[in-house]
């Protein structure tokens, strides 16, 4: 009997590229990327961070580059992708938000989010794919569980989130003849510094451990295992869609 064999979640003699990848999700997703063997582009505007982010990963005894980056300026994902492409893996975590009533948003804060959860997100992806035409690849959106529900004080958030999820639908299907997979990994409330003060806040605190459905919050452990899957031939199969990691907030 011919047994199957699982395919390999190792990315050896791969490139990724992390925008957004110093801190929190963005640097969990440039480690796990790291472990399975890619060569990691850790990207974001601090050099300070990139540098002690790429640093650490080589500490660690694995590949990485850190590389200062405005996803917000096309001229400069563009070099970046010229720079050290070809890419074989984006994993893009750079994002913003500025949380508020739908009341009291500003034109000014729409614009903000949208430029780069939206805009800045749509020319990565696009700028990968013309790399990944004749070769294939993953790319791969840090979205939210705010793109399938909506929020207290997130319109303009989850406005850019639904809009994430049905762009990478579209793209899936316009570059699935190119072996091209595009997907996203939709978080929950994940315990970083960035999200601190929510935490520490009793009447949100209560909110999220209602919606959440299993005895915890999520951790950036939680995502690591989910950006290998997808980006790796484990999920060879698998585009065109969003992976949940939100503790069945979700479900109901």
């Amino acid at each position: 009997m011919s047994l199957p064999k699982t395919p390999s979640f190792r990315l050896e003699g791969r490139t990724a590229l992390v925008p957004g990848g110093s801190r929190g999700i963005g640097l969990g997703c440039a480690m796990a990327l790291a472990e399975a063997g890619a060569h990691v582009i850790v990207a974001a505007r601090g050099a300070e961070t990139v540098t002690e982010a790429a640093d650490a990963i080589n500490a660690a005894g694995y590949k990485a580059t850190g590389h200062t980056l405005d996803v917000g300026d096309r001229a400069a994902v563009e070099a970046t992708f010229a720079q050290f492409g070809p890419i074989d893996i984006l994993c893009n975590s750079a994002g913003m938000a500025r949380h508020g009533p739908a009341l009291e948003s500003r034109e000014d804060d729409f614009d903000a989010v949208v430029n780069i959860n939206l805009k800045a997100a749509f020319h990565l992806a696009q700028t990968a794919a013309k790399q990944m035409v004749g070769r294939g690849g993953a790319i791969l959106q840090i979205s939210s569980q705010m793109g399938h529900v909506g929020g207290i004080d997130r319109s303009v958030y989850c406005a850019t989130k639904h809009a994430v999820e049905g762009m990478t639908k579209a793209m899936a299907i316009e570059w699935g003849p190119e072996n091209i997979r595009v997907n996203t990994i939709c978080p929950t409330f994940i315990r970083t510094p960035l999200t601190e003060a929510t935490f520490n806040d009793p009447v949100r605190r209560a909110w999220i451990d209602e919606k959440i459905k299993l005895p915890r919050v999520g951790e950036v452990e939680d995502i690591m295992g989910a950006v290998v899957f997808l980006a790796s031939d484990a999920g060879a199969m698998i585009t065109g869609t969003s992976l949940l990691i939100d503790g069945g907030w979700t479900a109901g």
